[in-house]
């Protein structure tokens, strides 16, 4: 076997396994063996021979390296060029570098960016500086320039940068063994010496650089710092022996020790590694059991720039946001027993009047411990190095021992107490809470939100108290908005019933006596002849007379003077009416009382709903929103639910004010309205129908009551953003629409009656105040007075018919045509400002059609002839003036056309077919009127039996020229 071939590696599998090694032999080709041996090579040349090894994944060994100790890596890396690669790797030590929380990757980031940037600027000198253009690298490293030319410069800057690169191994090998730094590190009790730059080992996890490429040597110089320190720490048996405890003996130099040998620790992965942090762990709590002592024993003598300072910065150098130190402040510290802070509650209940309740001894509370705690604020500046979380820590401690405790038992009290008391306590101290925050002091250093630690405590103190306080709000001013409207609806039907029963009240002792004398009389007439008298007079005691003479007479109007039933009782004077709400006797008969009866209803439609009431309401709802909405500034769930309730008063305060005050009171005054007649009114001699300008008076009170709310709106919800105006689905906005579309409404239904009212006024005027002569002044028959408009039960005495000589030649409009005019416009002026337009509008025109109605039908009623044509006219022309006013381009052409139609009565009897003409012409009158209705007109004229057969005539051959 002078030749074997060497060893083939089969193809491993993916897993841990074996792996086949085949080997061949061959036979020499020399000497002649005899044939045993020449059995045996051919056996052997035959076999196959199998080498088994155990082989490892990559994988699996890269996991097992992150588990051995560093020194086990080095060693591990030194015997093969393979494992020294996957020891080198960097990633391996920047892992363990992260674990130590030094590794910043954007640092290492930007490092690398800063590298390549500043060797391609080296580059693109080099060659800019030999005027070459930078030729592209080839695949083998070197420039395309390098490859095909010899550049003596060039290659002399690359053998200097050689030599250079050497040099600085060659340092670096004498304090590197395998990337780490060596350094000896003996303390005093073993008698070595104690290292020199004993500052750098404290500085070397904090100037820690990430280096990509580099994280083995960064790694490496921290384990060469503070891994003797570690395992000696570990290996120690009681707290004396570690020598950090003795290289260290300034307690902040050994608490930034052992913060970065609790660092170090979180990079030992190495079995064991849980038990040596516990050890560490142990040591550190000796020692911060120790400065805690030290921390409080200046504490007790209050050195606050001594002790206190010196072991609050060695408590925060050690474990960085640790609370021993804090806890132990707050817990002892003196304010939770000062006498002056802790002040009594009840206070605010005992110095005010009963049912009522003072914030004045809260606020004195508030500004006393405002001043102690910030005068703390002061004393945790000067201690702590982090005072803003030290501070904060200790307001919230105030919060809890003496804030609470003297907030909850005054709510508690004044929730039992008075209602209204509670909700001012809540509201109130709420107000002081969040002042006595906001004015606290914090010290400087750190960037603490001072507003959102102040809602932050704010809300846990008054959390438990807020759906009860808010649930009470919205009952108390719903339950006082319904007292005060159910009062002044009880006093409305007292007043009325107190009314009823006066005018009533008088008829009805009437028919009472009335009814007891027909009872006597009955018994006289069932009695016997001889039981009556034989005189003809009655004697004092005939059951024939009154059983009550006096009260008999009050009720006839006089001492003994009696009254017929059925004839009205002589009116009082307006200024008697004015002095007193009711008259000073009662009434004859059951008509003239409803009349009076109503009368008094119509003059009272103005106090059906009252501005003061609203106003109180408003003034309510202000109030009560006012509280609520200190509480929206806390954000969150309690700001959207103060936010909530906020939208919800303003709802509960139209629902009340508008369902249960105004349109009650609007449906009242309008079933009122519906009951004037003004047949049974006495006096008409006012600028307007009293009931009608009654009623606008209550549409300006209502047009009064939606301005108040919607300014209230505006102030209270839309400028401090509680409700949003653009909002359609806003319940807010939505329930003040639904207000003013109810107010509309109900506005609209009594102007409706008022037009009715109104135009019952114009007839009636019409009816009784236009003379026969106004029209037709030459003179007045017995038929004309029948049809001159007179209504039955107020005829007037005719005029008499005067002479020729004095028939008036004034052509300017009668007085009853002017009266009309000035009563029409002096209601239509009346709501000017108090409501809308379109709805002005409206009414104007609806007023207008009605009057151009209540005109045609008087002209109707009157005899017209040529001489009362002119007045006619002027009348005309004075109701098409005054339409004008208006404008209304529609309403105008109704007034045109009646202006037009006066014009057929001033045509002389003598021109018949003119007249004719005008009747049949239908373009004159803008189709308002049509042929048949001018001729009904026409058959008012005063001579119209002398030219009806010529107009007929007339209008027949006009009829026959058409066809």
């Amino acid at each position: 076997m002078s030749n074997i071939t060497p060893l083939r590696r089969a193809p491993t599998t993916g897993g841990v396994g074996t792996g086949k090694m085949t080997a061949a032999t061959t036979t020499t080709a020399g000497q002649k063996y005899h044939q045993h041996s020449t059995s045996i090579l051919k056996t052997l040349q035959a076999t196959e021979m199998l080498d088994t090894k155990p082989v490892l994944p990559a994988e699996i060994i890269a996991t097992i390296l992150d588990y051995l100790p560093v020194p086990d890596l080095l060693r591990f890396a030194r015997t093969s060029r393979r494992y020294k690669e996957m020891v080198y790797d960097d990633t391996r030590w920047v892992a363990r570098l992260k674990s130590m929380g030094v590794w910043d990757e954007a640092e290492a980031r930007k490092r690398f960016e800063e590298a390549v940037q500043r060797r391609r600027q080296q580059t693109i000198s080099s060659g800019v500086g030999r005027g070459q253009p930078i030729p592209p690298p080839s695949p083998t490293g070197t420039t395309k320039r390098e490859s095909l030319f010899f550049d003596a410069d060039l290659e002399q800057e690359r053998r200097q940068h050689e030599l250079l690169q050497i040099q600085l191994q060659k340092q670096q090998i004498s304090d590197l063994r395998d990337g780490f730094e060596t350094m000896k590190v003996s303390g005093g009790g073993s008698g070595g010496e104690p290292p020199r730059d004993v500052e750098g080992l404290l500085l070397v996890v904090k100037n820690a650089r990430s280096i990509r490429g580099h994280a083995r040597q960064e790694y490496g110089r921290i384990y060469g710092a503070l891994a003797p320190f570690y395992f000696d720490l570990v290996r120690a048996r009681t707290h004396t022996d570690p020598l950090v405890f003795k290289v260290f003996r300034d307690p902040d130099r050994q608490a930034r020790m052992l913060a970065n040998l609790r660092s170090f620790a979180r990079s030992d992965w190495a079995d064991g590694a849980e038990g040596r942090r516990e050890k560490l762990e142990g040591m550190t709590g000796i020692f911060e059991s120790a400065v805690l002592r030290e921390f409080e024993q200046g504490y007790e003598f209050w050195d606050v720039d001594g002790r206190m300072k010196k072991y609050a910065h060695v408590l925060e150098v050690l474990n960085p946001g640790s609370s021993a130190g804090v806890e132990l402040f707050i817990q002892k510290h003196p304010i939770f027993a000062d006498r002056e802070v802790l002040a009594n509650a009840m206070d605010c209940v005992n110095q005010a009047m009963a049912d009522s309740i003072t914030l004045e001894p809260s606020r004195r509370f508030f500004e006393v411990l405002g001043r102690k705690v910030n005068e703390q604020g002061e004393i945790i500046g000067r201690i702590f190095p982090r005072p803003q979380r030290v501070f904060w820590g200790f307001v919230d401690k105030v919060r809890e021992e003496i804030m609470v405790e003297y907030i909850t038992p005054l709510f508690d009290d004044a929730h039992q107490r008075s209602i209204p008391s509670y909700l001012r306590a809540v509201s109130g101290i709420f107000e002081q809470t969040m002042l006595f925050l906001r004015t606290l002091t914090p010290p400087k250093g750190g960037e603490v939100d001072q507003e959102a630690r102040a809602k932050e405590i704010a809300l846990r103190i008054f959390e438990p108290h807020i759906d009860l306080y808010f649930q009470d709000e919205i009952d108390t001013f719903t339950a006082q908005a319904e007292r005060e409207v159910g009062e002044w609806e009880k006093k409305l039907s007292e007043q009325e019933a107190s009314a009823e029963s006066f005018y009533m009240g008088s008829f009805a002792n009437r028919q009472a006596d009335k009814k007891d004398f027909l009872t006597s009389f009955k018994k006289v007439v069932m009695m016997p002849v001889t039981v009556l008298p034989t005189s003809l007079g009655l004697p004092i005691g005939s059951p024939f007379a009154s059983s009550k003479p006096a009260a008999t007479a009050a009720a006839n109007g006089g001492p003994s003077t009696p009254s017929r039933a059925g004839s009205p009782a002589p009116a009082g004077t307006p200024g008697d009416r004015a002095s007193s709400p009711l008259p000073g006797k009662a009434f004859a008969d059951e008509l003239a009382a409803k009349a009076a009866l109503m009368t008094s209803r119509l003059e009272g439609i103005k106090s059906l709903f009252s501005i003061e009431v609203a106003l109180s309401l408003v003034h309510g709802a202000k109030a009560s929103l006012g509280r609520v909405a200190v509480f929206i500034q806390l954000g969150g769930q309690v700001g959207g639910e103060a936010r909530e309730m906020c939208e919800t008063i303003f709802v509960t305060l139209l629902r009340i004010l508008g369902n249960g005050h105004v349109k009650p009171g609007f449906d009242k005054a309008v079933t009122h309205l519906s009951q004037y007649n003004p047949r049974e009114v006495s006096e008409h001699e006012k600028g307007g129908v009293a009931p009608l300008v009654t009623f606008i008076e209550l549409v300006n009170v209502g047009d009064l009551i939606s301005q108040m709310i919607d300014v209230f709106y505006e102030q209270q919800l839309a400028q401090p953003k509680i409700a949003d105006r653009n909002d359609f689905l806003d319940p807010a906005g939505m329930a003040k629409k639904k207000f003013e579309q109810m107010l509309d409404e109900s506005v609209a239904a009594g102007l409706n009656k008022g037009i009715d009212v109104l135009m019952d006024e114009v007839e009636y005027i019409c009816a009784t105040t236009q003379s026969p002569t106004d029209y037709n002044p030459g003179g007045i028959s017995a038929p004309d007075s029948i049809l001159s408009g007179t209504i039955p039960g107020m005829e007037k005495a005719p005029a008499p018919r005067p002479s020729a000589g004095a028939i008036d030649m004034d052509i300017g409009p009668s007085k009853t045509a002017q009266r009309i005019k000035d009563l029409v416009a002096s209601h239509t002026s009346m709501l000017v400002g108090s409501t809308d337009k379109s709805m002005l509008d409206v009414f104007n025109g609806e007023v207008g059609l009605r009057l151009f109605t209540a005109v045609c039908k008087h002209l109707k009623r009157q005899r017209i002839s040529t001489e009362g044509a002119i007045k006619l006219i002027a009348d005309m022309n004075l109701y098409f003036e005054y339409i004008r006013t208006l404008k209304n381009k529609d309403l105008l052409a109704y007034f045109k056309a009646l202006r037009e139609l006066s014009q057929i009565y001033l045509i002389d009897a003598k021109h018949a077919k003119e007249m004719a003409t005008i009747i049949a012409d239908g373009d004159r009158f803008g189709g308002i009127f049509r042929a048949e209705e001018v001729y009904e007109y026409a058959e008012r004229r005063a001579d119209w039996y002398q030219v009806k057969r010529e107009v007929e005539r007339a209008m027949y051959g006009l009829e026959c020229c058409v066809m």
